[in-house]
């Protein structure tokens, strides 16, 4: 007898839902992306200091991605100043076409299996305290890129060993034995974006599936390494209070410790656009929510992308005097 299928926040009679705690009313029929100037709070300063310029060189030299570059991260400035990046594994052309991505979609070619190595020698060489490592989907795959990932733990568990370990992986299309793979290698940190809520899907992420990214962390808490699990959501795509509100729990339900909550920016006229600018004091609200609502932690900000302030993401939610993975992965 087949169990029956698990009703999602979002599938729910939002009447039978009650929260504690109000969130700020996000208005789903602000006008068209307004023309002209984006706000001022989303101004950043253009990169190219010296920490920026000698990582740049050393992406290059190694012949390695970044998604702080493929995606057009508003961020990238200050964080590659601080030498601090996010890398992308399995090549930058992507075997799906979400709407919001400015990452090149298309047939990939890409299978370096030097690659994990020369993430660890220049994770090693930064000397970093934290690294996330990302992907392109790779839906051409058997595994989807669930074996270089786990390469990639382990070659900078080798090369670095202090060094905290995030993943943010794609769904992998639903398999359980990659995702198995994935964490037979023992991230700290295992982050998977929702994205947005169910009802925009279609438009937003067409080749992904809302329940496919829940059964994903609904797997991973499970699991016997138990490792930190993360997400985000972008705001300004035409979501309501509602659905976000139900997103959230949605993810609280399978067990999602740290979340994100950023502005979506369209990367060029030939993507969706941007339905709603939502002003700071708004993102600090929604925090505030978030945190009363279960999370261990809740980075939102107009600027906020999945990897920013990732090592303080996990550092701020820790238990006082504790290692912060090991107290949350306690939780």
């Amino acid at each position: 007898m087949s169990r029956p299928r698990r009703l999602w926040h979002n599938e729910r009679d939002r009447r039978s839902l009650r929260m504690r705690h109000a969130l700020p009313v996000i208005q789903p029929d602000s006008p068209p992306e307004p023309q002209g100037r984006k706000p001022v709070w989303l101004k950043v300063r253009a990169p190219g200091g010296p920490d920026y310029m000698r990582l740049k060189a050393l992406m290059r030299a190694q012949n390695l991605h970044t998604v702080c570059e493929e995606a057009r991260c508003p961020n990238i400035g200050e964080c590659w100043e601080d030498r601090t990046a996010t890398f992308m594994i399995l090549g930058d052309v992507c075997t799906r076409r979400c709407g919001f991505c400015a990452v090149s979609h298309g047939r990939p070619t890409w299978e370096d299996w030097g690659e994990p190595d020369r993430v660890a020698e220049t994770v090693a060489r930064m000397g970093l305290a934290h690294v996330v490592v990302t992907s392109v989907n790779r839906d051409d795959l058997a595994d989807g890129g669930a074996e270089i990932f786990a390469r990639t733990i382990r070659a900078i568990r080798r090369a670095a060993a202090g060094c905290r370990v995030e993943v943010l992986i794609p769904d992998f299309q639903g398999s359980a034995g990659a995702l198995e793979t994935v964490l037979q290698a023992r991230p700290d940190v295992l982050n998977h974006n929702i994205e947005t809520v169910p009802r925009l899907y279609r438009e937003v992420r067409p080749g992904a599936r809302y329940a496919r990214s829940l059964e994903l962390f609904d797997r991973a808490r499970r699991h016997a390494t138990r490792p930190v699990t993360k997400s985000g959501i972008m705001l300004g795509l035409g979501e309501t209070t509602a659905e976000l509100e139900a997103t959230m729990a949605d993810l609280l339900e399978v067990g999602v410790q740290l979340l994100t909550l950023g502005q979506y920016l369209r990367p060029s006229p030939a993507h969706l656009p941007v339905a709603r600018y939502v002003p700071p004091e708004e993102f600090r609200e929604l925090g505030v929510y978030g945190e009363r609502l279960g999370f261990r932690h809740v980075e939102a900000g107009p600027l906020v992308r999945s990897s920013y302030h990732a090592k303080r993401q996990v550092e701020v939610a820790r238990a006082p005097g504790a290692d912060p993975v090991a107290a949350l992965a306690g939780a």
